[in-house]
């Protein structure tokens, strides 16, 4: 096949991979994502940083490689094999690359060989070096220093810098799961691109909030931010001005937040749903903004993306059986999974139900919502079918909820 590969610096190309047709990864809803791979041409050795995922990605990645060596006037050779995450959808084609060229040395952190061979259980024969922070990798007139960054979001992940270029290959962090014509955030709307990002820090970096602050703070006492002139990670759209999404991942990461109110329900037959409607109208009128969620039809990671950044949230969900109606168990995994503690901020809660004769949901969902990292606010347990005085109520929830927040 034939593909292109880009050139993004002076000896340095995008060689990666596009997906155009997947729509879910990790479990959640994504418009298609790349594996971005990078070759970097120094004057005694080639670096390749990071691989693909399938066989159709393969192919792409060889195709690319075979164009960029052909613009660079040399014959195809890769010198050396960077691995900055293990996990399959970066690293499923490394080892037939590295059989291609057997010569070539391979880095990867010391959990990045560890996980390799338990992943594949055919690196064995594979010498490979384990790198951390403070080394680096000579191709000759370019250097890669290499940066530690476990739980971004792997323990084996890293970072590697290109000194003379000013770029940092950060693999998962900073990247979007988007698959678009041209390689650069800048070549696309500035918000839709943004919130891409927000989206893929919500539902794969969040739970490293701690290390990322701490990592940020490493590469700023370092003077290594104030280098980085191009953030290349390994999905989505290239970075050619850096700060923006370095602040952003520094918002998120510290619990900056909006006046904002993400309400999650399902219902059964349709009393927690007019309580969740009334609740957002006490809200609103309060002028703080509501997001509404019904998990029958909306993906959790949508949810997940105005968790993060909103000040409060309500959870809803009828009694069944003396628990949580079944159907709100997805969110409860997801949020419990992914855990908001690591933020530096708290999320105030607001549980609500409906019942028949018996409750037990509102118990259950403090508890999880606690354990995920919640604090809780307020709860309103309702009989059968709201009236207008119960109706009242739910309104001025949202009132108190909204007035809690503020300032």
């Amino acid at each position: 096949m034939k593909a292109e590969s880009v050139k993004i610096s002076e000896g340095v190309y995008w060689v990666g991979a596009l997906h155009w047709n997947t729509r879910s990864f990790h479990g959640f809803a994504i418009p298609g994502t790349t594996y971005n791979c990078y070759l970097v041409f120094g004057s005694e050795k080639v670096a390749l940083i990071d691989n693909v995922f399938s066989d159709g990605m393969i192919d792409q990645l060889n195709a690319r490689i075979e164009d960029a060596f052909a613009k660079e006037g040399r014959e195809v050779k890769i010198d050396v094999f960077i691995q900055n995450h293990t996990e399959l959808d970066h690293s499923i084609g490394l080892k037939e690359t590295i059989d291609k060229f057997s010569d070539a040395e391979v880095y990867a952190s010391p959990k990045g060989a560890e996980f390799l061979e338990k992943q594949y259980h055919n690196y064995s024969d594979v010498e490979i070096t384990t790198v951390k922070t403070g080394d680096v990798i000579d191709l000759g007139d370019k250097t890669l220093s290499v940066v530690s960054a476990p739980m971004l979001h792997w323990p084996d992940s890293m970072f590697v810098m290109l000194n003379e270029e000013g770029i940092l290959f950060s693999n998962d962090a900073f990247g979007q799961h988007v698959c678009m014509s041209k390689r650069y955030a800048e070549d696309y709307d500035e918000a839709f691109i943004l919130n891409e990002a927000k989206k893929f820090y919500a539902n794969l970096v969040v739970l490293g909030a701690r290390m990322l602050r701490m990592k940020l703070q490493e590469l700023t006492d370092a003077g290594i931010v104030d280098q980085i002139k191009m953030i290349a990670p390994c999905h989505g759209q290239i970075w050619k001005d850096p700060s923006k999404i370095v602040k952003a991942y520094s918002d998120w990461a510290t619990g900056v937040c909006e006046d904002k109110i993400t309400i999650i329900y399902d219902t059964m037959h349709h009393s927690t749903e007019k309580l969740a409607y009334q609740i957002a109208e006490g809200v609103m009128s309060e002028g703080v903004e509501a997001k509404i969620y019904f998990m029958q039809e909306d993906w959790e990671s949508e949810v997940v993306n105005d968790l993060l950044d909103c000040k409060a949230i309500a959870l809803g969900a009828p009694t069944m059986m003396n628990k949580p109606f079944p159907r709100i168990g997805n969110i409860m995994y997801w949020l419990n999974c992914l855990n908001f503690k690591g933020t530096t901020s708290e999320k105030n809660a607001l549980i609500f139900s409906s019942k028949g004769w018996g409750g037990g949901a509102v118990a259950k969902l403090q508890s999880d919502l606690e354990s995920a990292g919640f604090t809780i606010f307020d709860t309103l347990d309702v009989t059968f079918v709201p009236d207008e005085d119960v109706l009242s109520e739910a309104f001025q929830k949202g009132v108190e909820l909204a007035k809690s927040i503020k300032g």
